[in-house]
């Protein structure tokens, strides 16, 4: 075909490379939409999502709701399209009924774990979180300190990739750098007419560039009547504006954080060290408790059945060699009985691998499972640097 088809061939590989970023792009818009309340009369949501050859993709494998019916779409015998529910039941939706993307935020719980439940007994894949969404709702603290959260803050973040992350997510990102009210600014996104700010500052300034930036309050304000913007007490916050703000600034410190990085003490003369740790192997985020979730739901369905467990905060390998406690937030390792560290830089599974995830946006989840498939068979491993850590660490006290 690529000799004596160069022309055709040449053409599909366009037309693929364009559908794959058409659908990357209707993904985020979908993914978007679940800040808001938006809803669609049946008809505008089944011409312009169920049966668009392209966004139906995603939309099909969403859940959404209509009044009280909850369902995953299902075309009908007439081409119409209803809501099939975790039951298996069903319910047509006539022409005039609005539709709207669920969201577990105010869900009863056990809805909410029915579906998570039904997703991976189905083994059906979302384009992004929406059944295993997290959500953050808010503290004591939160509600004393008023105006602000610090629910996020001292956190150590490398600047490049989390600023990446910001533009992925619609924030206006500062510009951090060595000129004038360079050294400190706020991330911004507007969650309907309320106005998200992330406040980071520079820390450890490259010679050209900066490096590290370090994380602080998060706050709300919306316009005056007349210029300029006022502060919304937190109270008085949309929760599902709150939620998502707070969901989309633990994505940013949960992969661009220092304490993600496992090879940090070996290339970092051990600057900020104290920070490293207890990020790698403390308490979970609200994300990595939603990742413990599905780990519990998926490890039973593999070879790793048997072999490994979620224990509080660490998915626990029994491999041949070790015992080790993978951190689920972190994704860094522990190994009993003494609790060296392992470090293992691995790639993360690609979403067609043959282990199914519930979600497709989650590389964490896909790293932290790679490991585990590797440490379980243990006695196999050639990399001579993990065998070399594994060999020490057998020695030590």
């Amino acid at each position: 075909m690529r000799r004596d088809h160069a022309d055709v061939v040449a053409e599909l590989r366009r037309t693929v490379k364009d559908v794959r970023k058409a659908l990357a792009l209707q993904r985020d818009r979908l993914d978007s939409l679940m800040a808001t309340d938006r809803v669609w009369t049946a008809s505008a949501w089944q011409r312009d999502y169920l049966d668009h050859p392209l966004v139906g993709l995603i939309a099909r494998s969403l859940i959404w709701c209509s009044g009280p019916q909850v369902g995953l779409p299902e075309q009908m015998s007439d081409g119409t399209w209803g809501l099939r529910s975790v039951e298996g039941v069903v319910v047509p939706t006539a022409a005039e009924d609005t539709i709207a993307l669920w969201h577990p935020l105010g869900r009863p719980l056990a809805e909410v774990a029915r579906w998570r439940e039904h997703l991976t007994d189905a083994e059906i894949r979302q384009p992004f979180k929406q059944a295993f969404r997290e959500i953050y709702l808010l503290t004591p603290a939160e509600e004393q300190t008023a105006t602000y959260s610090n629910r996020f803050a001292a956190h150590i973040l490398r600047y490049r990739p989390a600023v990446g992350l910001m533009r992925t997510r619609g924030w206006r990102s500062p510009a951090l750098g060595e000129w004038d009210s360079g050294y400190a600014g706020d991330a911004t996104r507007w969650f309907g007419d309320l106005r998200a700010s992330f406040f980071v500052q520079t820390v450890d300034q490259g010679e050209y560039e900066t490096e590290f930036c370090a994380t602080d309050q998060v706050r709300f304000e919306r316009r005056q009547a007349g210029w300029g913007l006022e502060v919304v007490p937190v109270v008085e916050v949309d929760p599902r504006a709150f939620s998502e703000a707070m969901r989309d600034v633990d994505l940013f410190v949960g992969v661009a954080s220092i304490g993600a990085d496992p090879q940090w003490l070996d290339n970092a003369r051990h600057r900020h060290r104290d920070y490293w740790e207890e990020f790698s192997f403390g308490e979970l985020s609200s994300s990595a408790a939603v990742r413990r979730e599905a780990v519990e739901q998926i490890i039973g369905r593999t070879k790793l059945a048997g072999r490994a467990r979620v224990e509080g905060r660490f998915l626990v390998v029994d491999g041949r060699l070790r015992t080790y406690k993978i951190h689920l937030g972190s994704g860094n390792i522990l190994m009993s009985p003494n609790d060296a560290y392992l470090c293992i830089v691995p790639k993360p599974m690609r979403p067609s691998s043959t282990v199914y995830l519930p979600f497709e946006e989650d590389g964490r989840l896909s790293v932290i499972l790679s490991k585990a498939f590797l440490l379980a068979e243990d006695d196999t491993i050639t990399d001579r640097e993990i065998l070399d850590q594994l060999l020490f660490a057998r020695d030590r006290p």
